[in-house]
C-alpha cells in the first residue's frame, strides 16, 4: 500500500516558533481544529534495563517548557521501565495531517502534588478503575478485574475525594530533542529538530527524510 503525500506548504525554518513549546501549541491547536479523533493520543515508547523495547498509545495531559506528562500505575510495564531506566520516546501520529511530532528524552516522575490535582479532575469511575486494576498483570479472567473494581467501590464508599494510590502517578519526558515532521511529495518529507544542547541551550537543524 502507498499513498502519496500531497501537501502543497511545507515547513521551513522560517515557519517555526523560536522554542519547541510554542510550535507544539501552533500544532497541537491544528490538530484539535482539523477535528482529529483525541489529538493528545501518543505512542509512549520505553525500554527494560537490557534494552528490550515496548510501545503503547497513551494519553497526553499536560505539557510546558518542563516537558510532556502523563498519567499511569508506577508497577505497570512502562512505568516500571520509565523508573528503571528513565527515557523515552512519544510519537504523536498526526496522519490525516500528514504530520508527526516525536519527543526523545528522559523520563521522572511528577510530584506528588501534580499527581493528585489530576487524579481529582478524573472521573470516579476512572479513579476506582486506577485502585482495582493492577496494570500489565497477567489475570485469570476478566471477571477478577470486575471483582476488584467493586472492592475498590465498596471500600471507598463515601469516601470523597478518593486520594491517588501510591503505586499511581505522572510521568514527565524531559525533551531532549523534539521533532516535527511534514510529508510532503516524492518522500521529500520536512524534518526539522529542536535539540537541546549540552550547554541547556535550543539549536534547530533539518534531518533527511
Amino acid at each position: 500500500m502507498r499513498n502519496e503525500y500531497v501537501v502543497e506548504q511545507g515547513l521551513s525554518r522560517a515557519d517555526l516558533a523560536p522554542d519547541w513549546v510554542t510550535q507544539f501549541d501552533r500544532w497541537f491547536a491544528e490538530a484539535v481544529g482539523f477535528g482529529l479523533v483525541e489529538p493528545n493520543a501518543m505512542v509512549v515508547a520505553t525500554a527494560d534495563p537490557d534494552g528490550r523495547p515496548s510501545a503503547r498509545t497513551v494519553l497526553l495531559k499536560g505539557y510546558d517548557q518542563r516537558g510532556l506528562v502523563f498519567f499511569t500505575n508506577y508497577t505497570s510495564r512502562k512505568g516500571a521501565e520509565a523508573l528503571r531506566n528513565p527515557y523515552a520516546s512519544l510519537v504523536f501520529p498526526w496522519f490525516p495531517m500528514q504530520r508527526q511530532v516525536v519527543v526523545c528524552g528522559r523520563i521522572a516522575p511528577v510530584d506528588r502534588a501534580e499527581t493528585g490535582n489530576y487524579f481529582a479532575s478524573r472521573p470516579r469511575g476512572s479513579q476506582l478503575g486506577a485502585w482495582a486494576s493492577p496494570q500489565s498483570s497477567v489475570l485469570p479472567d476478566r471477571a477478577a478485574l470486575e471483582d476488584g473494581y467493586r472492592a475498590a467501590v465498596e471500600r471507598f464508599a463515601g469516601v470523597e475525594p478518593i486520594p491517588a494510590p501510591p503505586h499511581w502517578g505522572g510521568l514527565r519526558v524531559e525533551p531532549e530533542t523534539v521533532e516535527f515532521w511534514q510529508g510532503r511529495a516524492s518522500r521529500l518529507h520536512d524534518r526539522l529538530r529542536y535539540r537541546r544542547t549540552d550547554r541547556d541551550e535550543w539549536v534547530v537543524e533539518r534531518l533527511a527524510p
